[in-house]
């Protein structure tokens, strides 16, 4: 936050320098100025420094400002304006600022008089001042001439903070209402809070991935217009203030939420009343905040998130998540990396429970064909306790896929069990089944024995979850692409199960534990010829389903091989998800 413009009724300065060190100078026409100017540019440089919570403090040469983002950057102005009295004065009293109030007041001792300095929402503290005294009366002091300048200030996406003062008779020691109306208006500061360009691109990437991202904030309607068009937040005149919002039924509000992207002018009730519009049109609500008043919309939104730099404890307490970084990029990726976990928690139910159904589908055949068992109880806890969790276990490493930031959001109430999932599932259990027991019935047929047949099942059913590891890393996708090997550790764990297998099969103490018998080279091969065959088959039934998955959703539904096209309920607009930005938009952007 970087204070740019001050403005007088007679006069306008620019600020240079960025940020909240006070370096950087005032000029006027090109001409350096500071305290001393004039009466009203000095009475102004002292109201925005006393009138404020934030504190500076020099080490050397070097300040260092703390509080507030805009309080920090009025102190700033103030400290570059050479204005130092704040560390000297101590308030009489105070009015704390308030959303609803819109200002912030204080009492500040004098010598022959006390002095009253105000400051907030330019259009309040206009409403609560006169416009003669320090700077006297001239055609440009009027509040219609300082609502134009006001206008066009904001449409330049700058935030708008006005102050005035007043002075009142020494034995003033506390302040009340009444008591901040008619004041002198001192003039306006203008200051830029330019977005993070992590920050455009992350809103653009929830765009492509069907997550609306909405602004409140409690700035000046034009000001959040030009700010929510710089972001490609809102386009045109998307944008509904809070006054607008107060005069709406809940029924009203629940159209305007979805209609509007930009909220401005808004208090800690509006937002509470937007978060429940929106779960009324069944999104799911995020939201964002950092003051003590965001706590109630927070606690009601569906994911509360709390900034961890500029939030208050009791926004943190009432949050789910906490931001560490304060930046908006960072949501956008928690976003993604949801999805990519939520991704691998079905791969690795993809890949557990077929192996386990295989298992069971070879052990009910042979009893329904009435042959030899070709796997013994012991031989599937082995696989169940070793090999099945070792190679499981890597896919909760997985990378997210490539169409994580560009497809949209998924049903609310979808089951992790839906029917494309129970197709897979069902289908790899037959099919890795079926391929085990040909194995063992075509061993036996060329005369091998049982042990070496049994032995055979064993490892094809494990050579089966090794090639159908490398299926599942893609639900949909085919595997063999650019990110084949973007996860190592799905490697390694195929290299320690392959040398596991190799100690099951041909150590003779684990022969006699399993009942096993080392195979020779020739079962060898017909082994690893039907893991490839297995893997080639799933393959071409990852192709045939997202074709089928892909013509489904062009209709509005999702894939079910046992029913017919079930329709996706969107919102309005097509998504299904809400994204809110924090109103202090310095904290994240």
């Amino acid at each position: 936050m970087t204070v740019t413009d001050v403005l007088l009724a007679n006069k306008q300065y620019t600020v240079t320098g960025v940020g909240y060190s006070p370096v950087g100078e005032i000029f006027d026409n090109g001409k350096k100025v500071a305290m001393g100017e004039s009466d009203g540019f000095d009475e102004l440089l002292q109201g925005v420094a006393l009138c404020s919570n934030s504190e500076a403090n020099k080490s050397g040469d070097e300040w260092s400002i703390i509080g507030d983002p805009t309080e920090s950057a009025l102190l700033s102005l103030a400290l570059k304006g050479g204005y130092y009295g704040f560390k000297n004065n101590k308030r009489l009293d105070i009015i704390p600022f308030d959303s609803s109030q819109k200002f912030m007041a204080v009492l500040i001792p004098g010598e022959h008089f006390n002095t009253i300095y105000l400051k907030g929402a330019p259009e309040k503290v206009l409403e609560m001042s006169v416009f003669h005294g320090s700077i006297g009366q001239s055609d440009t002091n009027s509040p219609e001439w300082w609502k134009e300048q006001l206008s066009s200030l904001a449409s330049e996406g700058k935030r708008i903070i006005a102050t005035a003062s007043k002075k009142v008779p020494l034995d003033y020691k506390n302040i009340l209402l009444s008591d901040v109306f008619n004041m002198d208006f001192l003039g306006i500061v203008a200051m830029i809070d330019p977005p993070r360009q992590e920050a455009i691109k992350a809103i653009e990437q929830c765009h492509q991935a069907g997550v609306e991202v909405k602004m409140i904030t409690g700035d000046h309607t034009l000001t959040a217009k030009a700010i929510g068009e710089s972001l490609n937040i809102v386009k045109e005149d998307n944008v509904i203030s809070g006054p607008e919002l107060e005069k709406l039924s809940d029924i009203e509000l629940e159209a305007v939420a979805k209609k509007y992207q930009v909220f401005a002018r808004t208090t800690p009730e509006h937002k509470l009343r937007l978060v429940k519009a929106l779960q009324s049109n069944g999104q799911i609500v995020a939201m964002t905040g950092d003051g003590v008043n965001d706590a109630p919309a927070l606690k009601r939104a569906d994911v509360g998130i709390a900034m961890g730099i500029k939030g208050t404890d009791v926004t943190k307490d009432s949050a789910e998540m906490i931001l560490a970084d304060d930046n908006f990029a960072t949501i956008a990726k928690a976003v993604f990396e949801g999805r990519s976990i939520y991704d691998n928690l079905k791969k690795s139910i993809l890949f557990v429970l077929p192996t386990n159904g295989a298992e069971g589908f070879v052990m009910m055949a042979s009893v329904l064909i009435g042959g030899h068992m070709p796997i013994t109880p012991l031989q599937i806890l082995w696989i169940n306790l070793v090999t099945a969790v070792t190679l499981g276990f890597a896919l909760a490493f997985e990378p997210g896929e490539p169409n994580v930031t560009t497809r949209p959001p998924r049903k609310p109430n979808e089951p992790i069990l839906d029917g494309f999932l129970i197709w897979r599932i069902g289908f790899v259990s037959v099919l890795l089944g079926s391929i085990t027991l040909m194995v063992h019935h075509f061993l036996i047929q060329f005369g091998a024995d049982y042990g070496h047949a049994r032995s055979a099942a064993v490892n094809t059913l494990v050579a089966g979850e090794v090639f159908y590891l490398l299926n599942c890393r893609y639900l949909r996708e085919p595997v063999l692409g650019k990110g084949f090997f973007s996860n190592p550790k799905v490697f390694y764990a195929i290299s320690s199960v392959v040398l596991i297998q190799l100690f099951f099969t041909y150590t003779p103490f684990m022969n006699i534990l399993f009942d096993t018998t080392p195979l020779h080279t020739r079962e060898l091969t017909w082994i690893l010829a039907a893991g490839l065959l297995f893997f080639i088959i799933v393959e071409i039934e990852k192709m045939i389903t997202k074709k089928i998955f892909d013509n489904d959703s062009e209709k509005g539904g999702y894939f079910n091989p046992f029913k017919k096209i079930v329709p996706i309920r969107k919102s309005e607009n097509g998504t299904m998800k809400s994204l809110w930005s924090n109103p202090s938009r310095s904290n994240f952007m």
